[in-house]
């Protein structure tokens, strides 16, 4: 418990609370129809990243970014806390706030890693066939989570030239409009990675 209060301690209470953050901001965009996932997903460089990089290590764009960054806070907090426990048992005292957080972050970085790799193997959408993402425009595409506007996606799902299910994020490509969960939609243009414009599809009769 000593360790939880200790001032050294400071870069982890800083986890926790940006944790708590994340919650209650994801809990009241929900509320509004707006995916905080969705959203940082869209500045995710990771969904383009080939698989020798670091976001692809990370696994960043095969696991929600959103996801990733619990992970990652989860994990920092938990073994900085941990390491200034046994250095307070040991020595007595705590290691530099600076030493103490390096220390976490890489150690966390191997937690991101595995639990994303886990995360990513039970999701059904990262199975992609290496079908580029671009193939998927002219598909139609049902939205199955919050309410896109433009520049606030929603997920939506698609099946690909195989028959399988992809998820992607759509948001409407002019100004006042908006889809909702269930709305069928008409992907038009890839903007970024996996998320498309979209404008309602002209022909139910093609889902």
């Amino acid at each position: 418990m000593e360790a939880f209060l200790a001032p050294q301690s400071w870069p982890f209470t800083v986890a926790l609370m940006l944790l708590v953050a994340i919650g209650v901001i994801e809990g009241l965009a929900l509320l509004v129809g707006v995916s905080l996932s969705g959203w940082l997903d869209h500045f995710a460089p990771g969904v383009e990243a080939g698989p020798d990089s670091w976001l692809g290590w990370l696994h960043l764009g095969k696991v929600p970014m959103l996801v990733l960054l619990v992970v990652l806070l989860s994990a920092f907090a938990l073994i900085g806390y941990t390491l200034n426990g046994l250095s307070h048992g040991l020595v007595g005292g705590y290691p530099p706030p600076a030493l103490s957080s390096a220390l976490a972050f890489f150690g966390a970085l191997p937690v991101v890693r595995g639990v994303g790799g886990i995360i990513a193997r039970l999701v059904p959408r990262d199975e992609t066939f290496a079908v580029p993402l671009a193939s998927l425009v002219g598909r139609v595409a049902v939205v199955v989570n919050g309410t896109a506007r433009i520049h606030y996606p929603a997920q939506a799902r698609v099946a690909n030239e195989h028959g399988r299910t992809l998820y992607v994020h759509v948001e409407p490509d002019a100004e006042g409009i908006q889809f909702c969960a269930g709305d069928s939609v008409l992907l038009v243009k890839q903007l970024s990675g996996s998320r498309f414009a979209a404008i309602a599809n002209p022909r139910p009769d093609l889902l």
